[in-house]
């Protein structure tokens, strides 16, 4: 529901703004992507996380930058990451082996072989949604871009709730003030925001330095549990942390410039 209405809103915006609808070509570019990112994505990681433990799922998800980086360097730019690049992910996906880790982890059975496999699936389906979305014809914008593939996501995930029958006896009326307000942050701070500037980037910047954003996101959700619910910080997560930042310097000062040129000063909404 986020990605479909956030979507819309971009689309209509856009075209009130005057900018031209896109091809039939970049609709189909838009709609591969979004099912690669959201659909394949972020719907691997929903499903499997009934089965898989969080810290387990983390550790997967933390596979993406280095699928980015062989996907670009055999089907992309053709570029071999640097060593400095190299060095960055590998202590990134050591920091967050170091956070996942928890008594537990891998004693689930056979469900969460299978779950952690549809991560593993999930994971690949965003790297090489990610550089459909950097290599293939777009739309000028890069903000329309966002919203043909957040609608088509979108309406892909409803199709697929329908099929499933998550929607057989749901109200409306059902559905608290604080879940309306959740939805209302999502929409916003998730998917116009969030991964409005995750596409973008994706345009501008070197897939190894964007994908830095799969080591970052255990850190936040760590200081947000701490800040927001009281969840303590043990050395070991702090270790943890101190690791992963320091493996997003590392990759981020990498003097390997972006053969496509310098990126834009903003998102042209």
């Amino acid at each position: 529901v986020r990605f479909l209405v956030a979507g819309a809103l971009m689309y209509a915006w856009l075209r009130i703004r005057g900018a031209s609808a896109p091809t039939l070509v970049q609709w189909r570019s838009g709609a591969i992507s979004g099912t690669l990112l959201l659909v394949g994505g972020n719907g691997a990681v929903v499903v499997a996380e009934q089965w898989v433990p969080s810290g387990l799922v983390a550790l997967i998800v933390a596979t993406v930058p280095m699928w980015m980086v062989l996907l670009d360097a055999r089907f992309g730019s053709g570029n071999r990451p640097s060593s400095r690049a190299t060095m960055g992910l590998m202590i990134g996906f050591l920091g967050v082996g170091v956070l996942a880790g928890s008594p537990g982890v891998g004693a689930g059975g056979r469900e969460e072989f299978l779950g952690a496999s549809l991560v593993l699936v999930g994971s690949i389906s965003w790297a090489i949604g990610s550089l459909v979305s950097r290599y293939v014809e777009n739309p000028p914008r890069p903000a329309m871009l966002v919203a043909t593939q957040m609608l088509s996501g979108g309406a892909i995930f409803t199709l697929l709730s329908l099929a499933s029958g998550e929607l057989v006896g749901f109200s409306l009326l059902d559905v608290s003030q604080r879940s309306w307000w959740a939805l209302l942050y999502l929409i916003i701070a998730g998917a116009i925001v969030g991964y409005a500037a995750y596409v973008w980037l994706l345009t501008v910047v070197l897939p190894s330095r964007v994908a830095t954003y799969a080591y970052v996101n255990p850190v936040v959700a760590l200081f947000l549990g701490w800040a927001l619910a009281d969840e303590p910080l043990i050395p070991r997560s702090m270790l943890a942390a101190a690791i992963i930042l320091a493996s997003v310097v590392v990759i981020t000062t990498d003097s390997v410039q972006d053969q496509r040129g310098k990126p834009s000063d903003s998102i042209d909404l």
